[in-house]
């Protein structure tokens, strides 16, 4: 090869560098630049709001696809000050999933009976859970809602509308709103795991009203509105002990749907939603990373 020839050659190559990833490159290259893009305390945007995503240490593309813990902070709240709670972030990484961090718009959720409506909630979740399988790897066969509060009126409702849309549910003190609903459009019955103060003052297990317009539902006839749908409402449920919490256990022919109730008031633990992944875990026979 003459020094000419050399010349040119390496300029091709120099073309080829400086224009991009190889075809069989572009995919990794193209998830390399989404992932970095958003994570941890940057939110990942869809077309209707905005999610944070931690992955459990160690994690990266890579990896095969993973099981995730949505949460859904309470009114006024917010996700990023989700993302930054520790205890959710080690109860994730000790469990080998990621936490997602659920952005409700203006602070609310826009629940079928909520006060305001300012956008689709069932469509958001949907593209929520498209991108973060998309970008993150995702698996959508195992994953947790969970939502405290307003977040846990959504969880119900979402339930309602598609129980099939996430693996299981865990929400933690609160239900649906009045009017509650006849019946769900959703064909299946969800692996529903729900936890409550008897102390709870802001959101009590028989509902408060809001206003003169608004009232919260009560969780026992919220339970009812499943136990019709199963076809159990004469099961007596199995009744057990579990720490300081006191639960029933209904067992539809498809499905699961707990309640829990511990003596405290309005609040949430990182312990209630751990324990839900693990029950979820149990229920729906998937092997356990860690259960401690």
């Amino acid at each position: 090869m003459t020094s000419k020839q050399k010349r040119r050659w390496i300029a091709l190559l120099a073309t080829a560098w400086l224009a991009g990833p190889l075809p069989g490159e572009a995919d990794f290259a193209a998830a390399q630049a989404a992932d970095s893009s958003c994570g941890e305390e940057i939110p990942c945007k869809v077309s209707d709001g905005q999610y944070y995503v931690h992955l459990p240490k160690g994690d990266n593309l890579a990896n095969s696809a993973k099981g995730a813990i949505f949460f859904l902070h309470g009114h006024g709240g917010n996700a990023l000050n989700e993302i930054r709670n520790k205890s959710f972030l080690q109860m994730a990484d000790d469990l080998g999933v990621a936490f997602i961090a659920v952005d409700g718009l203006d602070g609310t959720w826009s629940f079928p009976t909520a006060p305001q409506h300012k956008r689709d909630e069932f469509a958001f979740f949907d593209h929520v859970l498209a991108d973060a399988e998309k970008h993150f790897g995702i698996n959508r066969e195992r994953t947790l809602l969970s939502g405290f509060s307003s977040g846990a009126f959504m969880t119900w409702y979402l339930a309602c509308d598609n129980a099939g849309r996430f693996s299981g549910y865990a929400p933690i003190a609160g239900a649906f709103w009045e009017p509650l609903p006849e019946s769900c459009t959703s064909e299946t019955i969800p692996y529903l795991f729900h936890t409550h103060g008897t102390s709870d003052q802001m959101v009590p297990m028989e509902g408060r009203w809001i206003g003169e317009r608004w009232k919260q539902g009560d969780v026992m006839k919220s339970f009812d509105v499943w136990l019709r749908q199963a076809d159990i409402e004469d099961q007596v449920p199995e009744t057990y002990q579990d720490g300081d919490l006191a639960c029933r256990r209904w067992t539809p022919r498809e499905g699961v749907l707990e309640l829990c109730l511990h003596p405290g008031g309005h609040g949430v633990k990182a312990g209630w939603i751990r324990r839900a992944w693990n029950k979820l875990a149990e229920a729906r026979h998937w092997d356990l990373i860690k259960s401690q």
